[in-house]
């Protein structure tokens, strides 16, 4: 009750002066108005302090089942001081609290499964380890990645990609047995090949920044199909990398498709290179051009000779 009282009292006091009403009881009272104003001051600043804390997060809608409607950008403004401190946790208090018809993907929440692949202020990133913009003077900005066909906000269409994915055979291809056991067994050293290549998370974000995906996505592998790809190509263990190579190069929009722009290497949200692994394997192929070349005139040279 005194709780309530004090707080209710203090709310009337406060309206008063801010309103430059006249308030009977502090008339006459110099210390009381004094008091009064101080506390009226203090209050201003906190609550301007608390509205600091309010950012504004403008996010992609659309839903297909209102069809007429375009696309647009809505608004949301988050208290900082009481979300976590990724993007994905605004999203996350934004359809607990404001909005549960907000879509998108998530699942892991350690940037491991890349469900929540999605554009931030114009970056192809992940939300759940993308931290939230303190500026609370600048709106952030959430699209779904670009150039894909949207499904309801921030959830796009993921088939063609996981097509492309499926198309450079993503397992391990042998023509032998294992020598000893169930297992193919690597040393160190040829483990180590895979190091910055076993480690992407299929999330989308290097192809949707790739122009070169943008314009011919059906046929473009994609930097993301092709940094697997030469995973396989790497792997000791696997017995078909000049074919994985050739199957990638019979077609002028496959691999040579790349242009190194290399925004797949700055987009990628865990530091790999897919722009050096495509380079690598272009490398690779011109080499092994040049060796069938000299194999084939010195053939061709002894044949004249006999």
């Amino acid at each position: 009750m005194a709780k309530n009282f004090l707080r209710d009292g203090y709310r009337k006091l406060a309206n008063a002066i801010s309103k430059n009403r006249d308030f009977p009881i502090l008339k006459g009272h110099k210390a009381a108005e004094t008091h009064a104003k101080q506390s009226l001051e203090i209050y201003s600043n906190l609550k301007s302090k608390i509205t600091a804390f309010k950012k504004e997060f403008k996010i992609y809608r659309w839903n297909p089942e209102n069809s007429h409607q375009k696309p647009s950008l809505q608004s949301y403004y988050i208290d900082l001081s009481n979300c976590g401190p990724m993007v994905l946790d605004a999203l996350q208090k934004i359809k607990a609290e404001d909005d549960s018809s907000l879509t998108y993907r998530r699942s892991c929440r350690e940037g491991i499964c890349g469900s929540c692949a999605m554009n931030i202020d114009g970056t192809n990133t992940l939300a759940c380890i993308k931290p939230i913009d303190a500026d609370t003077n600048k709106a952030t900005m959430i699209t779904p990645l670009p150039h894909m066909y949207v499904i309801k906000d921030l959830v796009v269409d993921l088939t063609n990609f996981y097509q492309q994915y499926r198309s450079i055979e993503p397992w391990l291809k042998t023509k032998k047995l294992p020598p000893v056991g169930k297992e193919y067994k690597q040393s160190i050293e040829e483990r180590k090949r895979l190091d910055g290549l076993y480690e992407c998370i299929l999330c989308a974000c290097c192809s949707a920044s790739c122009p070169a995906y943008w314009w011919n996505p059906e046929q473009y592998p994609g930097p993301a199909a092709l940094i697997q790809a030469y995973r396989w190509i790497s792997d000791s263990r696997d017995d078909y990398g000049d074919e994985r190579l050739q199957a990638l190069t019979e077609d002028q929009l496959r691999l040579y498709r790349c242009r190194m722009i290399k925004n797949c290497t700055v987009a990628c949200p865990k530091s790999l290179d897919p722009a050096n692994a495509i380079s690598k394997m272009k490398t690779r192929h011109l080499l092994n051009r040049h060796v069938e070349k000299m194999e084939g005139n010195e053939e061709h040279h002894a044949i004249g000779q006999s």
